[in-house]
């Protein structure tokens, strides 16, 4: 195996920083500063123990690992409403769900309002961004990180592969180690209510308009709610902004400036950001992920065509998700919706325990009617020692068989295409050890 040149980790800060942004999470670029500081000292080598993280590969005569895995890959991206006078646990401010299907090289990207009132396993529903605050509080196995991404997988269907945290501080360190960010302002913004860092008022104005923010200015627009659409505005600057941030860092000059001045922001930001990644996936995730087309990314937003506001008893104002609706803006972002034009009517499934755990396949039948899959039958399959599920496609319901798999957060390898078109059922579910064991494993 060829040895890396000195210089290695500066090609690949550029790299991942690049695809980073093009991914829409910028400030996931910190996560690369940080690790590839430390990387300068020691380069890795994948030879010998030390192997390349899963899905991750290495070819002779290259300096850069790359992913070799065709499953989709989501990230719950999160910012924190972190202070310094605090010491937390801290709630989050925003919420992203970013995918990328590394077979189509299609992308989305959905954003989740922070007031929108869910189920939080184990806990009593509440606003989505306190699953985060209850997961840090009580010792939640994996901390708020993983009841976020549980309470996501629960509500929305979609199962999470990772998670990237960052906190404020990064957000502004980051626009500024760019130069800023050019913005078109839709609407004049008054937010007189605009809260400073010690519980008082920072008296935000913006006009409608050009403007080119500091890391500051850019943090209050991004997070100010006073205007006509309230969350559904702010979640849809977020994404404007990450869209700006894109725009600024494919400029050479700033990817170099980045790189030069990655000791400094390792320093200032290794606090800042929290992610389950390894360093290789990050930089084989960039380099499969720059190849992603601009037309080849939706955006949506859980906005006020899927949820009604709603007072809960104790005089909170939230909103209610409409199920439906809700499930609608996650297929589009998964590009889920597209597909379904070629099928006719709804698809009839079969729900088969192919395990000895007594009552899989009735509860896992309750679980996807739950979530809008007509499950006409449920039993025990042909033998009850599957190790691997399998999503077996009678007839062309790809779509509805996708949406299976988001569901019960199967591999894409799940999916099968069947050879007998006279099934009495277009699509069948057996379930396998991996997913009663994946079950087990949950709080």
């Amino acid at each position: 195996m060829q040895r890396h040149p000195p210089e290695w980790w500066l090609r690949r800060a550029a790299i991942a920083a690049y695809v980073a942004f093009l991914l829409f999470v910028g400030l996931f670029v910190f996560t690369h500063v940080r690790h590839l500081v430390a990387a300068s000292e020691v380069l890795p080598s994948f030879t010998g123990n030390n192997q390349p993280s899963p899905n991750v590969g290495y070819e002779e005569g290259t300096a850069l690992p790359t992913w070799t895995g065709t499953d989709r890959i989501t990230i719950l991206l999160m910012g924190i409403d972190e202070r310094e006078q605090e010491e937390g646990p801290w709630r989050t401010d925003s919420m992203m769900v970013v995918t990328l299907d590394p077979v189509t090289m299609k992308a989305g990207v959905l954003s989740i309002p922070r007031d929108i009132w869910v189920e939080i396993p184990g806990y009593e529903s509440g606003r989505i961004n306190t699953a985060y605050f209850l997961g840090d509080l009580t010792d939640y196995p994996g901390g708020g990180p993983a009841l976020a991404v549980e309470t996501v997988r629960h509500n929305f269907a979609i199962p999470i592969d990772h998670y990237v945290v960052v906190n404020f501080h990064a957000f502004v360190t980051l626009i500024d180690e760019i130069g800023g960010i050019d913005i078109d302002v839709p609407e004049t913004i008054d937010d007189p209510y605009y809260p400073d860092y010690n519980y008082g008022y920072d008296p935000l104005h913006i006009e409608a308009g050009h403007h080119h923010f500091d890391g500051e200015t850019a943090l209050k627009y991004a997070r100010t709610r006073h205007s006509g659409h309230g969350d559904f505005d702010r979640a849809r600057r977020q994404q404007q902004v990450a869209l700006a941030i894109l725009e600024k860092v494919k400029h050479p000059d700033v990817l170099a400036r980045l790189v030069a001045r990655a000791p400094k922001l390792y320093e200032t930001l290794q606090a800042s950001v929290r992610t389950d990644l390894k360093l290789d996936q990050i930089i084989a995730l960039a380099v499969l992920a720059s190849k992603v087309k601009p037309e080849d990314i939706r955006f949506a937003v859980v906005d006020e065509s899927c949820t009604l506001p709603y007072t809960t008893p104790d005089g909170a104002m939230v909103l209610v998700p409409i199920r439906e609706r809700m499930r609608e803006k996650r297929d589009y972002i998964f590009w889920l919706t597209d597909e379904t034009a070629g099928e006719s009517g709804e698809a009839q499934v079969s729900v088969l325990n192919g395990t000895e755990q007594s009552g899989l396949a009735a509860s896992t039948a309750q679980y996807l009617e739950e979530n809008g899959i007509h499950v006409a039958r449920y039993d025990n399959a042909d033998r009850q020692d599957y190790a691997t599920s399998l999503v077996i496609i009678n007839r062309d319901h790809e779509s509805a068989a996708r949406q299976i798999i988001a569901l019960l957060g199967l591999p894409d390898s799940a999916l099968v295409h069947g050879d007998n078109p006279s099934a009495t059922y277009d699509i069948t579910v057996i379930l396998g050890q991996d997913y009663a064991e994946k079950l087990l494993s949950q709080p």
